[in-house]
């Protein structure tokens, strides 16, 4: 492999920040192969991340992962925190004499903790004699590649270009819709300032707010703290709405009606992509056609692992489940999932904060979220070897049951919503939502809610807001047009195993099947890249310069990227890609998908 000279990340986000720690990790090796590092960040603050910037949340957001879920960086969350002066803690609402390794903070905190370990990590990788390169309040525009000298151009909105060996897009965050305020319609709650009243002054009105996500109930808490004040009696928190807000109250809009899991106790805290099984015994489960098969692992890696951690959870009718061959993955999802289907949602939760109270306050963990948690993990970082068949079973069912089960509200959140409950103020809408372009009513937001039994009604709102999360990009909103333009990324296909699906689905989406000959393809959402993160051009070549560790951009692959964890393994991932080229000589262009990239994790 012939020496890389310069690398350029756009973007400073956690992918970023992680990416550093592990080049850091191997610097005496990385300095033989690279001599500059050039960061580039749109934003004037470097190191933080949009989910926690000040430029985008606020106090009352809450992040939903603790110190000791945090992959390792300088120090820990929670040691830092300790660190920090007792004025700057109360600014985040957090008591300096009660910092716990296991409770969740304000996302504010966690972004001034991140800021600070990119900044640590910079200084020693300085400090040993690697160049850094800083470039904020610097926004990318456009990446051009330049194959007759193996470069790549990075050009920036001020007109100025860089010239790079090899660039990793690591832009996170991207809200692609477009906010309409003027009929009171936000496409994602981010910038959440944007929400607000002015000052003094109170959205005296019904609230809409599509899903019930974690940052859904971001905007709940902001906006209720500004309608009202939150007070703690002998332990139990109550709502007082503000006289002048006499008619605000937020209604949320779910398609299945239902409220997130609550936060649990876990007696493995870091996620591991092979914790149930290894990359031979995965590899060893693709079929003959070259699949790998939900269901093939669902029995093989799933089933087992699931056993065990019913039996510890006391569960023994789901064990018998379990036992039976006929009860497959599907079975396994509608049968914990009604276990937390209720009539009224808040109430199901009021029962559920009881025994996730005694699972974190006593540490008690639930043993079967956390392993079904680390079986999807594990399923991420393998999601290219499913057909088509299996990312659409992935996509209506899998993925709506985990997030359901694991993005787990924090308890602090949940004691908001019930005391918002008890007030009257918050209220949920069961029911397939769509927005119409076209808007008659002028100052509102016209809806469109189809039930699961095909009724269908309205509702209009003076303001209303998407936050329903990140959406993947497709070509049409990646941001780099250059490489749209040349052909060098493609949308990410999956071939179906069995080309009469296609025919059955075809009807349904139609604007997903791809053709190819006599292979029959469905588009899963995002741009193609391979294992080791390089994007794949409209031929399937990958690009032996060109990387993609944004989520949005690729999360048809990788489905199930969990949060800080996933960045830090998704880099991870990649350095060690680069350590195996420049071991054994080979340009980057010729890097197998090696067992060896995943095992040395």
């Amino acid at each position: 492999m012939k020496s890389r000279r310069h690398i350029a990340i756009i973007g400073s986000g956690p992918s970023s920040i992680y990416l550093l720690k592990h080049l850091l990790d191997e610097k005496d090796f990385f300095k033989e192969h690279f001599e500059v590092i050039s960061i580039f960040e749109k934003s004037k603050v470097m190191g933080i991340g949009m989910p926690y910037s000040p430029e985008t949340t606020e106090r009352h957001n809450l992040s939903n992962i603790s110190s000791e879920e945090i992959p390792p960086l300088e120090i820990s969350f929670a040691d830092w925190l300790r660190l920090q002066p007792r004025e700057m803690l109360e600014g985040w609402g957090i008591n300096k004499d009660e910092i716990s390794d296991s409770e969740v903070y304000s996302r504010l905190a966690l972004g001034g903790y991140l800021c600070d370990q990119y900044r640590g990590i910079l200084d020693r990788m300085t400090q040993s004699g690697m160049t850094i390169r800083k470039h904020s309040g610097c926004e990318v525009t456009d990446i051009q590649d330049l194959p007759e000298v193996g470069r790549v151009r990075v050009v920036t909105k001020s007109g100025v270009a860089h010239e790079a060996d090899q660039v990793i897009i690591a832009t996170g965050h991207r809200w692609i819709g477009k906010d309409r305020p003027e009929q009171g319609f936000y496409a994602s709650p981010w910038p959440i300032f944007k929400l607000f009243p002015e000052e003094n002054a109170f959205h005296d009105f019904p609230v809409g707010i599509l899903g019930a996500s974690l940052s859904a109930f971001d905007v709940v808490s902001s906006l209720a703290h500004r309608h009202g004040e939150f007070v703690k009696k002998s332990g139990k928190l109550s709502y007082r709405p503000h006289p002048d807000a006499e008619h605000f109250k937020v209604v949320l809009h779910s398609s299945n009606g239902t409220l997130p899991h609550l936060q649990f106790d876990q007696e493995e805290p870091f996620r591991e992509i092979y914790r149930h099984t290894n990359r031979d015994e995965m590899l060893g489960l693709v079929d003959d056609d070259g699949y790998l098969r939900i269901g093939r692992y669902f029995d093989t890696v799933c089933r087992p692992a699931l056993m065990e951690a019913f039996e510890k959870d006391e569960l023994p009718e789901v064990v018998k489940d379990l036992q039976r061959a006929e009860f497959g993955l599907k079975e396994f999802i509608e049968k914990m999932s009604d276990k937390h289907e209720y009539s009224d949602a808040f109430e199901g939760m009021r029962i559920e904060m009881v025994e996730a109270r005694e699972s974190v306050l006593q540490h008690r963990p639930i043993h079967w979220k956390e392993v079904i948690d680390d079986l999807m993990y594990t399923l991420n970082f393998h999601a290219e070897l499913l057909p088509a068949e299996d990312h659409l079973l992935l996509q209506s069912q899998l993925m709506p049951f985990q997030m359901n089960v694991i993005a787990a509200m924090p308890l602090p959140s949940g004691d908001i919503i019930l005391a918002l409950r008890d007030a009257g103020k918050i209220e949920m809408v069961s029911g397939k939502v769509s927005v119409p372009k076209k808007q008659e009513a002028k100052g509102k937001t016209s809806i469109e809610i189809e039930s699961e039994e095909g009724e269908k009604s309205t509702a209009e709102y003076r303001l209303f807001i998407d936050s329903s999360g990140q959406k993947e990009l497709g070509l049409e909103d990646y941001p780099f047009p250059s490489l749209v333009e040349g052909g060098l990324v493609s949308l990410a296909v999956a071939e179906f195993a069995d080309p009469q699906e296609a025919d059955e689905i075809k009807q349904e989406k139609k604007e997903l099947i791809v053709r190819d000959g006599n292979r029959t393809g469905y588009q899963i959402g995002g741009l193609a890249i391979d294992s080791s993160y390089r994007i794949i051009d409209e031929k399937g070549e990958p690009h032996p310069r060109l990387f993609d560790i944004a989520f949005p951009h690729v999360s048809g692959i990788r489905p199930y990227s969990y949060g800080l964890q996933a960045c830090s393994d998704t880099s991870k991932i990649l350095v060690r890609a680069w350590i195996e080229a420049c071991e054994t000589g080979s340009d980057m262009g010729d890097l197998e998908e090696t067992t060896e990239v995943y095992e040395k994790l």
